[in-house]
């Protein structure tokens, strides 16, 4: 009975998202974007939540992140990103992933980023997007994302990114189109061991969104990170350790209603480092 409540809840809360094609924003999980506006703390994840944020790695690295919602094999979604520093910029790849055999959604993602100076770094992602239902049929989408972020100090960076600002049609024959998101960024290096941020999400057709969250490295080795989504009123949270060139996170949230969603984070960099015109290296 409390399987069948948890998967009632689930598909009422899709079905809702749905409607306002949210389901269709899954540019990356929360957690591992908190860092996309930190000089100190960004890693090959990063650029996820803003693409402007590859314009500051320094090595190349790959993330893998994976969460069961809810504890749910239907629901669960996956986020692979690599990123590779150039002499003219940097290049990077990102490949989503949620559902099960009988709803699945992909995007396929190719990013690339510049500084334009020391005080601001740009960045512009095309992507593939495509759902598909074994029983009913598929749809898929070409589209764009892009964003800018400011080096307003030392400390303090700010950001605008655009998703989907086109609202690209889901086939040629449809009417159904995915939704253009806006966002405003902020992040504060408090110190090298200590950042926080947060963002103002503006999704079409919806209320706005806030995520705010932090990041603490207690000890070279060691940090944990936590934030919210006012949304769905969702906290996350999770602890890591590195060693050498790999670090490994154990993360999980909570919504109030669907319960909790554990996750693995997994990011691993190599090679030397690039040194960059306006923002710092990615932290050991």
């Amino acid at each position: 009975m409390k399987t069948l409540t948890a998967i009632t809840l689930v598909c009422a809360h899709f079905a809702i998202s749905a409607g306002a094609q949210s389901l269709r924003y899954s540019v990356a999980i929360p957690y591992t974007v908190l860092s996309a506006y930190s000089s100190q703390q960004s890693d090959a994840l990063s650029f996820t939540g803003n693409q402007a944020a590859l314009a500051t790695t320094a090595s190349a690295g790959i993330g893998i992140y994976g969460e069961r919602r809810y504890f749910l094999e239907a629901t669960t979604a996956y986020v692979i990103a690599a990123a590779l520093p150039a002499q003219r910029g940097n290049f990077g790849v990102t490949v989503n992933y949620s559902g099960f055999k009988n709803f699945n959604e992909t995007k396929l993602g190719l990013a690339y980023a510049r500084n334009l100076g020391s005080s601001a770094d740009v960045g512009i992602q095309f992507n593939y997007y495509g759902y598909q239902v074994p029983s009913y049929g598929k749809a898929s989408a070409v589209f764009a994302e892009g964003g800018v972020i400011f080096h307003l100090t030392e400390k303090l960076n700010a950001g605008i990114h655009m998703y989907n600002p086109m609202r690209a049609k889901l086939g040629k024959d449809s009417d159904e189109k995915l939704a253009a998101v806006y966002k405003f960024g902020l992040g504060y290096d408090a110190s090298a061991n200590f950042f926080a941020g947060g963002e103002i999400i503006k999704e079409e057709d919806k209320p706005v969104n806030v995520t705010a969250g932090m990041q603490y490295q207690f000890a070279k080795q060691f940090f944990v990170r936590a934030g919210f989504l006012s949304e769905s009123s969702t906290v996350f949270g999770g602890a890591g350790i590195s060693w050498r060139n790999l670090r490994l996170d154990i993360a999980g949230s909570y919504h109030p209603q669907l319960g909790f969603s554990p996750g693995l984070l997994i990011i691993a960099n190599w090679g030397n480092k690039k040194s960059t015109a306006g923002g710092a290296n990615i932290s050991e």
